[in-house]
């Protein structure tokens, strides 16, 4: 019988190194932050993706989710192109 392997989140699960785990773990949060604001405004994607500079597949990429297609510093200029300021703040792991 195999043991099966427990995570403290689906990111360590993913991730080979807790430093890759952080980094998908800031990236998810920051995307879903940036999304929960498109809905609060009521964009569609074209509209978001005017006020982000970036194309409507890359939107829809974003609302969707897919945390591998961006980085930190692609979601940062995203969220700063929609008048939002990015603070980061480290806790005790």
């Amino acid at each position: 019988m195999s043991r099966k392997e427990s995570y403290d989140s689906v990111w360590d699960a993913l991730a080979d190194t807790p430093e890759q785990a952080a980094n998908l773990r800031a990236r998810a949060e920051l995307m879903q932050q940036i999304a929960a604001i498109i809905a609060e405004n009521g964009w569609t994607q074209a509209d978001a993706a005017a006020r982000c500079g970036v194309t409507q597949p890359r939107m829809n990429d974003l609302l969707r989710g897919r945390v591998s297609r961006f980085s930190l510093d692609a979601l940062v200029n995203i969220a700063t192109a929609i008048g939002r300021r990015v603070h980061v703040e480290l806790e005790a792991a």
